[in-house]
């Protein structure tokens, strides 16, 4: 079998029907639209559908590059959200995911792989691609939320947030855990060459 490259790239206006293809009519999860880290839980719930599509298409027509595309061949088969932690105030609600200390840094909040790419280190390109672009954009450190399973795989709808084998594979170490299966994981960077 004959194993394609990823190629990782930046969600820009140009690319918003590569990302409409693979978020499929349900906006890749139940009408997320990649939203629900970004609203109070009522703004989302108001606009889950329709409502969270034109809200995410409206920040990536404004420039705002909420997140990296993964493409195989050309074809959209994978999404990660890359920002910095500020532009998700959903995870202020969330005491297992406070800020470790005060130093500024970017978050991985979800990803979206198409459902025949699962499993084949998609994930790990677009770590790897979001720890290359939040330092691109200045950042000196990248988190993101993975889930630590108790024991035995995880269903694929419960993996959202990432999982922590393919955090550790992207260079990433953990930095708090305040939750039994939800570490917070950190990897440092380098300011671009």
């Amino acid at each position: 079998m004959k194993t394609s490259k990823i190629e990782v790239l930046p969600l820009t206006p140009e690319r918003w029907n590569d990302a409409e293809a693979l978020f499929g009519p349900r906006g890749a999860c139940g009408g997320c639209w990649c939203m629900a880290w970004r609203l109070s839980r009522a703004e989302f719930a108001r606009g889950k559908g329709e409502g969270n599509r034109r809200a995410f298409r409206a920040l990536v027509r404004g420039g705002a590059e909420p997140g990296l595309l993964a493409y195989a061949d050309g074809v959209p088969v994978g999404w990660c959200a890359v920002a910095p932690r500020n532009a998700y105030p959903a995870l202020d609600r969330s005491r297992v995911l406070a800020p470790v200390d005060d130093k500024p840094v970017w978050s991985v909040t979800c990803f979206f792989i198409a459902r025949g790419w699962r499993r084949k280190g998609v994930t790990v390109a677009l770590l790897r691609g979001a720890a290359a672009h939040a330092a691109a954009h200045g950042a000196k450190i990248v988190e993101g939320y993975p889930i630590a399973p108790k024991k035995g795989p995880v269903a694929d709808v419960f993996a959202w947030t990432g999982l922590v084998g393919g955090f550790e594979k992207a260079g990433f170490t953990e930095a708090a855990r305040r939750s039994a299966t939800r570490p917070i994981m950190r990897r440092r960077l380098r300011a671009p060459s």
